[in-house]
């Protein structure tokens, strides 16, 4: 599975992008899908420095490709409004972190970033991510609209 409880945070108290990136890295590292949280953090990082992966929409989607993820993951948190410099300019509340191994980064990626991107054109969904009040809810959320998982 690319996402469990265990990968969703709920009121992620991160106050900026590079903190929020941070704690989802050792989140990730603590659920045990991450052997090193700092070379999985500065890969993201890197990876946001080319390129800000806020999409608009309220919603970030910060991935990287390392081997310092040990297996595909997908994780979801939700923040207090935070500036992302998105591209409609907008702050984000929600984001999803990828982490794939660069090793086998090609497909998995790719198809992790289009079926996540399509389903948050849709407003009802970003809507129902927003409403869900627990892990479970946003595990029943993404099931429902058939994130890969």
């Amino acid at each position: 599975m690319l996402i469990n409880e265990d990968l969703i945070v709920l009121n992620l108290p991160a106050k900026s992008k590079s903190e929020a990136i941070q704690m989802l890295a050792e989140k990730a590292a603590a659920a045990g899908r991450v052997a090193d949280a700092a070379g999985y953090r500065d890969a993201v990082l890197h990876r946001e420095g080319e390129y800000s992966t806020g999409m608009g929409f309220g919603v970030a989607i910060p991935h990287g490709k390392t081997n310092a993820v040990t297996e595909p993951l997908l994780m979801y948190a939700t923040v207090e409004s935070m500036d992302w410099q998105s591209l409609d300019g907008n702050p984000i509340d929600i984001i999803f972190m990828i982490g794939v191994p660069a090793d086998n980064a090609g497909d998995v990626h790719l198809k992790i970033l289009a079926n996540l991107s399509r389903r948050l054109m849709k407003e009802e969904f970003r809507t129902s991510l927003r409403a869900a009040s627990s892990p479970t809810a946003v595990l029943k959320v993404l099931q429902d609209y058939e994130i890969g998982l």
